[in-house]
């Protein structure tokens, strides 16, 4: 499986040679693509061959494209993940409504599951509410626990005066966290071959990402750790490569140590198997190694 996070800072170009990225800058470096799996440009003075781009899209590379404040502004999608795209969309269209329910219901348990977890880490005393919710989550979460669960969870990380439509350190950190974790889902949702509009729970009109945006909630925690580790005064690059190098940390699932990249499409997969065999019992999420 690929593993390197590749993220070109300053100026450069870059093109494609014999299955290798070439990056000129100030010195020639040459990766082979079978190591990357995620491409972010960072510099809005770096250029790149169409060739290269057409290239990372075919070996499904996901490619993150900074705006000029060095922040994630938008990606490269390919139009069919693999080759029976057509077939895998017409599943999707007609997943049940219950399968989909069920499927959601798991998926927000683990999420607040892991928040409670990261909570009691920090010696939190808040974890013991979270896990009163977990014992109260209904059907397709109907009375709405994870949204309690969210406010407590952050008061707790950040404090009693944190919201998280406030212009601080520590939401620019989780937003731009966020975005990354979000980019490894909306390729992996592709690369399956699906459609990200079409969600399990979100169904937003506005979001072109709906299905990434629920598959990717357990994961979130990994951000909120490490921003609330950091806690940042500020947020600039030092901050931004912290969060990038989450999709390398090592987590458990399905028995075995893996990179969170490689998490991700394990997770994903069973996500899909769940969903295609009405079968919610087949979705593997992952532990975080202590």
């Amino acid at each position: 499986m690929s593993w390197r996070i590749v993220v070109i800072s300053k100026r450069a170009k870059l093109d494609y040679q014999l299955g290798f990225m070439v990056v000129r800058s100030d010195e020639v470096t040459k990766i082979h693509l079978s190591e990357i799996s995620t491409v972010m440009i960072e510099s809005t003075a770096v250029s790149l061959t169409t060739s290269l781009l057409a290239e990372l899209s075919r070996r499904k590379i996901k490619v993150i494209f900074c705006d000029e404040k060095r922040n994630p502004s938008s990606e490269l999608v390919s139009y069919y993940g693999c080759h029976d795209t057509s077939n895998k969309v017409r599943k999707q269209i007609q997943w049940k409504q219950n399968v989909k329910e069920a499927v959601w219901t798991e998926i927000v348990t683990e999420k607040i599951r892991k928040q409670k977890e990261l909570l009691e880490l920090l010696g939190k005393d808040e974890s013991r509410l979270l896990d009163s919710y977990i014992r109260e989550i209904q059907w397709n979460d109907e009375t709405n626990r994870e949204g309690h669960a969210a406010k407590v969870y952050f008061n707790a990380l950040f404090g009693l005066d944190f919201t998280r439509t406030a212009d601080t350190p520590e939401n620019a950190a989780l937003n731009y966290g966020y975005s990354i974790i979000l980019s490894a889902f909306t390729r992996e949702v592709t690369a399956n071959g699906y459609i990200t509009q079409l969600g399990l729970f979100h169904d937003n009109m506005f979001n072109q990402f709906n299905l990434a945006s629920d598959l990717m909630e357990p994961f979130r925690v990994l951000v909120d750790r490490e921003v609330a580790g950091m806690e940042p005064k500020e947020f600039d690059h030092p901050e931004k490569m912290r969060l990038v190098n989450i999709l390398n940390q090592e987590v458990r699932i399905d028995g075995k140590i893996q990179y969170v990249n490689n998490a991700v499409k394990i997770y994903c997969k069973s996500v899909f198997d769940a969903l295609n065999e009405n079968d919610s019992s087949l979705i593997r999420f992952y532990r975080i190694e202590l």
